[in-house]
């Protein structure tokens, strides 16, 4: 008996205390100063992307040259992103933030002092729209892996939801800011958009986050994930490595399809939807105000993302959202002209940050720092990929069909496309990852 006693006293004793309750979210100021940065970054770029076309309409009248930046920025990013992701695996990221915020920096603040000399040249501002989706390509999966390094896993879902509204807050703002610093003056938004980039540049030079990967060892092993795939030497940089995690997945790989076809069908329909309001007689300010309800549902849906995950599971959500879409192209032909358009995309809005939440948890559950990098590359090259191709699209099919027949082709394509995935048990029986198997 005594010895029992013993072994209580002595288990008692050498127990570790409970782990102190971590810091709430409001408190936590690494993550609310690369929170900061994160939103100061991306509002500069939804001014550029706003900005850089009225200018080049303004400077040549071109409407193709007009189009040019974003595509050579899209395309940079693309074809840059392949290699930013072996480069978040295997160097530090705070100085790789660094040195793409200070690129970035350059490049902006070239723009306003090349007009100030009366120097500002179209093949100026082409290379501009080359060295910012280059940047994009690099810091863009360095800041989703330095905000989340600051986060303990059990805050991970509302630190997300916070970022969510980053998101959608730059988008609502960005595009009517960058409107009303043009029509104050040609450099102005450019100069806003150089201020966005040293606030960024700022808080990656005075807040510390893990800057390496943990486990960087020149394993040369197959490393099991808990998903069931393997890769073989994921510490040795090989560039591709992201996209044959991606493509060995059961579940990422359906979701991920699903995802590039909402965006190619969401891209796709724009042009239309714009061609289709203008014929109705809409202003270019209402169909402003009607494209933006995706953002605002957005900004709404970001303080839901927690229920929804509660209600259903990633693929069933997935899903839900996916066939939402499908009646919302064809929102346009109703009557009510854009106010029946701003409420199909507030509609689809409301489930968008739920979407890119359930993709980021997934992967940061799932995927193992020395990976995450290359994976989050080329998860945001594979969205990215769809968006010039609905552009492209969508142009083709105006060519040869009325606005109204577009839609109706772009609303047929996604739902062929969504029959195999809604078919599958996978997405339907997708269950959402637990946080202790990380």
């Amino acid at each position: 008996m005594s010895t029992g006693t013993t072994s209580a006293i002595t288990n008692g004793a050498t127990q570790a205390p409970p782990a102190p309750p971590p810091v709430a979210l409001r408190r936590n100021w690494r993550f609310q100063a690369l929170w900061a940065g994160q939103a100061g970054s991306t509002l500069g770029l939804q001014i550029i992307d706003t900005a850089y076309p009225l200018l080049l309409l303004a400077l040549t009248g071109s409407s193709t040259l007009a189009a040019a930046f974003g595509a050579l920025q899209i395309g940079a990013s693309v074809v840059f992103g392949i290699h930013g992701g072996a480069v978040a695996d295997r160097y530090d990221r705070r100085r790789i933030l660094i040195i793409g915020d200070s690129t970035r920096l350059i490049a902006c603040a070239s723009v306003p002092l090349a007009m100030a000399l009366d120097r500002l040249t179209v093949a100026h501002s082409l290379l501009v729209a080359v060295v910012v989706g280059a940047t994009i390509a690099y810091t863009g999966p360095v800041r989703l892996l330095a905000v989340r390094s600051v986060v303990p896993p059990e805050q991970l879902r509302q630190a997300l939801a916070q970022d969510e509204a980053r998101m959608s807050g730059a988008g609502l703002i960005g595009p009517p800011l960058a409107g009303a610093l043009f029509g104050l003056g040609r450099a102005a938004p450019f100069v806003g958009t150089a201020l966005t980039s040293l606030l960024a540049l700022v808080v990656a030079v005075l807040v510390r986050f893990p800057g390496r990967p943990a486990s960087q060892a020149g394993d040369a092993t197959d490393t099991d994930h808990t998903d069931g795939t393997k890769d073989t030497g994921s510490a040795n940089g090989a560039a591709l490595a992201g996209y044959r995690y991606l493509a060995r997945s059961a579940l990422l790989r359906p979701i991920l399809a699903v995802v590039l076809l909402i965006n190619l069908a969401g891209t796709a329909m724009l042009l239309p939807v714009m061609v289709g309001l203008r014929g109705q007689g809409t202003s270019d300010a209402g169909i402003g105000l009607a494209l933006a309800g995706e953002a605002v549902g957005a900004l709404v849906g970001a303080v839901l993302v927690r229920r929804l995950h509660r209600l259903a599971g990633p693929g069933v959500l997935l899903l839900a959202v996916s066939w939402l879409t499908v009646p919302v192209i064809l929102a346009p032909l109703l009557p009510g002209g854009p106010a029946t358009v701003f409420a199909g995309l507030f509609l689809v809005g409301l489930g968008v940050p739920t979407l890119r939440v359930m993709i980021d948890l997934l992967v940061f559950q799932q995927v193992e720092d020395a990976l995450r990098g290359r994976v989050i590359a080329a998860t945001m090259t594979m969205f990215t990929v769809g968006m010039p191709a609905g552009m492209v699209g969508s142009g083709l099919l105006l060519d040869h069909l009325s606005p109204a027949a577009a839609l109706g082709t772009v609303a047929a394509l996604l739902a062929a496309g969504l029959v195999p995935a809604t078919a599958g048990r996978t997405l339907r029986r997708a269950t959402w990852p637990d946080r202790t198997a990380a």
